[in-house]
């Protein structure tokens, strides 16, 4: 199954766990019902002990909740989610433009590598089976033609194994970096799920004289929770254009026929690690664009995770590419 389709069924679970809503309304009504009659009392005493007019406007909140509880998951989950919907959309939208561009400029790429590298005699042999029994063909069989045929193969079958370690750490980071995106859903999910079955308890308490801010701070880290996929997707398409760039940069060079290319791949590799690094930094930067209170500790074990992150994929970039990169993120 692939990461897309992972998506998609966190939004399907999301979608069939809403039905549960109804089940906490039953007993949010009870509350609900319970702190209304002692807000309007508290309130009617108040004004006539006071020898006051009864202000009749502050009452009208607790039946306004009590709507709100009745009909949670159409009024209230679906009106919050139907204003937050285009965002999601336009975010995926952005990201999928992105996307098809770099998986046209990376195939590109490619293409002109390879014939790079086939320009280049003392590599052509290395990724070519043609050029290497053209090689082969052009020595004899003297001794010395022997012994560089020995040397051939085994510099051939060496390139094969570096080939084959730099192909597998990348798709080792290749497999964090989806991973990071899809912890950062998982979660997205779960907060979502959890605070939408619980919404009608959130609004049931806001209606008793004291706890009128649960109903502020229960909107405010819905939407902000809510907003981690589009920022996740606008840091997605950040990323491809980066790497688009890097690519369109990399085709200007392959045009030159005298360049012999880098099959290192340090590039990528320090790119995938700023990516898994980034993703864990989503919910602080969401907490940016609307301040959500009661996330702390989840946002500090967080950043400690991406900070160990960072810090083991940079300790095997640095071993793997030959340089001390890894200990200095140390």
């Amino acid at each position: 199954m692939e990461s897309d389709n992972l998506h998609e069924l966190l939004r399907n679970v999301y979608e069939e766990m809403m039905p549960l809503c109804a089940d906490m309304a039953a007993v949010a009504k009870g509350v609900a019902g319970l702190g209304a009659l002692f807000y309007v009392a508290i309130k009617v005493w108040q004004a006539l002990s006071r020898a006051e007019p009864i202000d009749l406007f502050p009452m009208l909140r607790p039946f306004a909740i009590g709507i709100c509880i009745m009909f949670f998951s159409t009024l209230v989950l679906g009106s919050i989610n139907g204003v937050l919907s285009p965002i999601v959309q336009g975010s995926h939208s952005m990201l999928e433009d992105q996307v098809l561009d770099l998986n046209e400029l990376q195939q590109k790429k490619d293409l002109l590598e390879r014939e790079a590298m086939l320009r280049n005699p003392e590599m052509a042999y290395l990724i070519s089976d043609e050029e290497f029994d053209k090689k082969l063909e052009a020595l004899g069989w003297s001794p010395s033609d022997l012994v560089t045929m020995s040397g051939m193969y085994i510099e051939r079958e060496m390139f094969s194994i570096k080939k084959d370690i730099r192909d597998g750490f990348r798709e080792f980071l290749e497999i964090l970096f989806q991973s990071a995106a899809l912890v950062i859903d998982v979660i997205r999910t779960f907060f979502l799920i959890v605070l939408s079955i619980l919404g009608p308890i959130a609004f049931a308490i806001s209606v008793w004289d004291g706890f009128q801010s649960t109903l502020t701070q229960w909107l405010t880290r819905y939407i902000s929770v809510y907003l981690w996929l589009p920022v996740a997707d606008m840091f997605s398409a950040i990323l491809a254009k980066i790497q688009s760039l890097i690519i369109e940069k990399d085709i200007e060079m392959l045009a030159d026929p005298n360049f012999i290319p880098d099959t290192s791949n340090t590039v990528y590799i320090i790119y995938m690690i700023i990516g898994i690094i980034g993703y864990f930094t989503i919910p602080t930067v969401t907490g940016w664009v609307i301040q959500a209170g009661g996330a702390g500790n989840f946002t500090r074990n967080v950043n400690q995770t991406a900070q160990k992150s960072g810090n083991i994929a940079g300790a095997a970039a640095g071993s793997a590419t030959g340089n001390i990169s890894g200990r200095l993120l140390k």
